[in-house]
């Protein structure tokens, strides 16, 4: 992690407005999917509305969109995310920080944050979920970012998985040969449920702190991330919502929702961190699944 610059704040600005710009392409691309799944029913739509963090106290720290859409043809549940998000962290906030290595939290222990996320679960069992985030983070003394993709199908299909990681390593290797494995050993690694002993899906690619100590390249490499990941996801979810499926099949996905569910509350360093900084709850659990089951 490295200083500021004096073009930080434009650099923050633009980082903040190509992760809009994302949110808007997906959207668009996941209802024009609702499109093609819903022939003579009406197809699903995203409900937007706007988010809010507070600080202690009440003060405004800025806030975003969540859009999710629920019942659709292709996706039982959805949610896009965006946000840009600053104000000051709180002591486990900056303690989880320093414990990584982000220096000056105790001096000084303001944040500014933007990124995207999203989920989705889909309403057939053969089709897999999946998710993605991209995102920066700033502190005075340190600026990073990270993100990453994962594909977690409840019946899977090895021609999938393929598909997925082929098309990650590619944007990866555009930017460094050794970003694919690296990434991808830090997703096999960071989605594993210990308590279950097993990954939670067939994993992706995942990376923190990514800071070269050059921006624009950083943010390069984190912008071709996100553009990967339609290309990465659409095929699959085209190829398999139209897969007939069974009761049996419909209980293997409620168990594995239940296995998904189980490592966001338990696990998951950015749920842990929306609830914790002040984001409205709500949106930081939109990436769990509308029904689950344990056996």
């Amino acid at each position: 992690m490295g200083g500021m610059s004096e073009e930080m704040d434009t650099g923050k600005a633009r980082a903040s407005a190509w992760f809009r710009a994302l949110r808007d392409e997906i959207v668009a691309a996941f209802e024009a999917l609702e499109d093609r799944a819903s022939g003579a029913a009406a197809p699903g739509r995203f409900e937007v509305g706007r988010t809010r963090r507070t600080e202690e106290g009440g003060g405004d720290a800025g806030g975003g969109l969540m859009s999710v859409m629920r019942g659709g043809r292709a996706f039982e549940k959805v949610g896009v995310n965006v946000s840009t998000v600053h104000g000051r962290l709180g002591a486990r906030a900056q303690a989880a920080m320093a414990a990584r290595g982000v220096p000056g939290m105790e001096s000084d222990p303001r944040f500014w944050a933007s990124g995207i996320s999203l989920v989705a679960h889909m309403e057939n069992p053969h089709a897999p979920a999946v998710h993605m985030n991209t995102r920066m983070f700033w502190t005075p003394h340190a600026w990073w970012f990270g993100g990453g993709a994962d594909l977690n199908p409840c019946i899977e299909y090895p021609e999938d998985t393929l598909h997925f990681h082929t098309t990650l390593e590619a944007a990866c290797d555009a930017h460094d040969p050794g970003y694919y494995p690296r990434f991808k050993s830090w997703a096999d690694e960071y989605f594993f449920v210990p308590h279950r002993g097993r990954a939670r899906g067939v994993g992706g690619i995942f990376y923190d702190d990514l800071n070269t100590g050059d921006w624009e390249a950083d943010f390069a490499f984190t912008q071709a991330v996100g553009r990967a990941f339609l290309p990465a996801f659409l095929p699959l979810a085209e190829r398999r919502m139209g897969t007939g499926w069974s009761d049996a099949d419909r209980d293997v996905q409620l168990i594995h929702r239940g296995l998904y569910a189980e490592y966001n509350l338990v696990y998951d360093r950015g749920t842990k961190f929306g609830l914790e900084t002040g984001h409205d709850a709500n949106a930081v659990l939109m990436s769990l699944p509308p029904l689950a089951k344990w056996v």
